[in-house]
């Protein structure tokens, strides 16, 4: 009887957490930038939410670009190009850099995009501002993980601190 008590207790409190965790969702994109030296660019992987992304481009733009599917609209790739130029600047060594849309693919529910970045000199600072969500969703968070001379470094950007700057040796 006991025993029964204790497992009924166990999955309720269970059940109550997993229903808990599912009504504040957590507003999260990442984005990786390595610097090859050798092709002299800095290399950008984006992960970014599909369902995320979709409010916040359709609240710029009043469209449904229905990202990955088969009905994503023929201008999606534009205005997804226009909407990361838009909220994503980045500088290096002081210099602002522009940001070359490679390609993008989805994984499961989740949109990963392919940039690059020139990088003729040697890295010292990475300053960037990334504001991406930030307009659908107020407490989104764009976590920024760099790699430049096998140096890892992160910042961590919220619409309160939508901007950071990284030093190297």
């Amino acid at each position: 009887m006991m025993k029964g008590i204790l497992k009924s207790g166990v999955f309720f409190l269970l059940a109550f957490t997993l229903c808990s965790a599912g009504v504040h969702k957590f507003y999260v994109a990442v984005f990786q930038l390595e610097y090859v030296p050798q092709k002299k660019v800095v290399q950008i992987t984006s992960r970014i939410f599909i369902d995320d992304l979709e409010a916040a481009l359709n609240k710029k733009y009043n469209k449904r670009l229905n990202i990955g599917s088969s009905k994503e609209l023929a201008e999606a790739n534009d205005l997804l190009r226009q909407y990361l130029n838009d909220n994503v600047h980045i500088k290096i060594n002081g210099q602002s850099k522009a940001i070359k849309l490679l390609g993008k693919e989805t994984e499961d529910d989740v949109l990963i995009c392919y940039y690059t970045v020139p990088a003729e000199a040697k890295i010292k600072t990475v300053e960037m501002k990334n504001t991406v969500l930030f307009e659908a969703f107020t407490d989104q968070q764009n976590i920024i993980h760099t790699k430049v001379n096998g140096d890892k470094k992160s910042l961590l950007l919220t619409n309160d601190n939508p901007s950071g700057i990284v030093e190297f040796k």
